[in-house]
Order: C-alpha cells, then sequence, then structure tokens
C-alpha cells in the first residue's frame, strides 16, 4: 500500500506541475475518506509552491447525506491557483463547474492560539472577507463524482480561485446572504449562504480546527474558502461569469 500511494501521489503532483491530465486514480483512494485525505496530505507535501490558505469542499448537507458522508472535506490551496476579479481561467472538458463562495483572510496569529474555537471568538481572527469564484475540476480524465473522496483525493480539484475586492470584517447574518452566479448566454443561479454547512463561518470553525489537528503553520495570513452557495454549476458557455454576495459586492472571471 504504501509504495501503491507514493506511485499515485506522484501521478498527481505532476499533473498539478503540467497541467496535464492523467488516467483516473484507483476507486480505492475515493471511496474511503480516510485514504483520500491520506493521499492529498502526502500530494500537498510534495508540492512547493506558496501555501495561501485552505478550502473546504462538499459543505452543501444535501450532498454530505447523498455521499454518505459526516462532515465535509479540506485542503491547500496554492498560490498558483489564486487570481483577482477580471481574470481569465483556461479549463479542459474535465471541469466540473463553478461556485460562488465566501473567503475569509485570517491573521497568522490563529496558529499560537491554544484555546477552543467558537462562534464568538473566531472572529477574532478574520482581518478581511470577500466575494469568490471557484473553478473545479479534476487533474483526471474523468466526470463526475461517486465519493467525496473524488474530489479529497485530488487535493481539493481546485483549478482556480477567483477573489473579489476584500473588506474589511465586520459581524453581518452569514447564514443568510443572498448569492448569484450568471453569465451573458442565459445562466442565472440564485443561491443562499445558508447552504454551506450551515453558514460561512461554520465552515470557516471546520477548517480551522482541522489544520489545527493536522499542525499546519503557516507564517503569513491567509485565505480561507468556505464552500459554494450554489452548488457546483456546469460551465455549458464559456465567457464571463459574474458571481455575487449580498453585502459583499461581485466577482468575475472569463472561461476559456
Amino acid at each position: 500500500m504504501k509504495n501503491d500511494i507514493q506511485s499515485v501521489s506522484k501521478k498527481l503532483v505532476k499533473a498539478y506541475n503540467s497541467n496535464k491530465l492523467i488516467n483516473p486514480i484507483p476507486e480505492k483512494f475515493c471511496k474511503n475518506i480516510k485514504l483520500a485525505h491520506k493521499l492529498r496530505l502526502l500530494c500537498e507535501s510534495k508540492i512547493k509552491d506558496t501555501k495561501i490558505g485552505f478550502k473546504a469542499g462538499g459543505t452543501i448537507i444535501a450532498l454530505l447525506k447523498k455521499l454518505k458522508e459526516k462532515e465535509p472535506f479540506h485542503s491547500t490551496v496554492f498560490g498558483k491557483n489564486l487570481i483577482k476579479s477580471g481574470g481569465k481561467v483556461k479549463i479542459n472538458k474535465y471541469a466540473l463547474g463553478t461556485e460562488v463562495e465566501v473567503y475569509y483572510i485570517i491573521k497568522k496569529k490563529f496558529f499560537d492560539f491554544k484555546g477552543k474555537l467558537n462562534s464568538k471568538n473566531i472572529t477574532k481572527f478574520i482581518t478581511h472577507m470577500g466575494p469568490c469564484i471557484e473553478v473545479v475540476g479534476f487533474r483526471q480524465k474523468k466526470k463526475g463524482i461517486k465519493y467525496l473522496g473524488d474530489l479529497c483525493s485530488d487535493f481539493g480539484v481546485n483549478i482556480k480561485f477567483i477573489v473579489g475586492t476584500k473588506k474589511k470584517f465586520k459581524r453581518i447574518n452569514f447564514g443568510n446572504l443572498k448569492t448569484n452566479l450568471k453569465n451573458r448566454k442565459g445562466l442565472n443561479i440564485n443561491g443562499n449562504t445558508n447552504t454551506v454547512y450551515v453558514n460561512p463561518l461554520n465552515s470557516l470553525k471546520f477548517v480551522l480546527n482541522k489544520i489545527r489537528k493536522e499542525k499546519v503553520s503557516l507564517d503569513k495570513d491567509f485565505y480561507v474558502f468556505t464552500g459554494s452557495t450554489v452548488g457546483v454549476v456546469p460551465i455549458k458557455n464559456k465567457g464571463e461569469y459574474i458571481g455575487k454576495v449580498d453585502k459583499l459586492g461581485t466577482v468575475r472571471t472569463t472561461i476559456n
């Protein structure tokens, strides 16, 4: 098993570094979520790009129930995959779709905190917040998902995160913000932050607790992307996509 997982991780990391696709990895690494996380961690340890944050995935509770999982997954986000609003994203036919999310910027001093995180004290670590479009897709030649581990094992299936203008953090009702994703060819999908593992702050707490258990530490402030508010919206047309989160603003990207 050790050599097996090493071999698979090398292939996935090579696909990441070269922006090329590989054949699907063995299903056993996807079916078992613990093994999927083990593979994810191994892949992430071999990537030399700068770590700029973390993401939550599979945060829609209905999806978790359908996939028979108890909680979302998390993964590392690398600098290579972050661009500003208005940037362009090139996709291939194995792209799963686009998502509209809330992101937070967290103070690096979080890593020195030894207490128990809760809904009140977690906010003291947030400096800024904003809207984001995440473009998700495999580094493998496969479509669709059968298990949450399909996404986790491919270390988050994040192609790009497009971030809108950051706003200084303030307390608002993150559990009931209307969201929207649209393009100029008829797409118009409404969503709400209440689909994100109860709410984005709860998703943030989930991610921060997980990285503490993994003893991860970064030397600068970092992003946390909290999960989709509209589900994974398939990309049927290329062109400009506009995401909106009430009270946070809009974010744009051109997909080609």
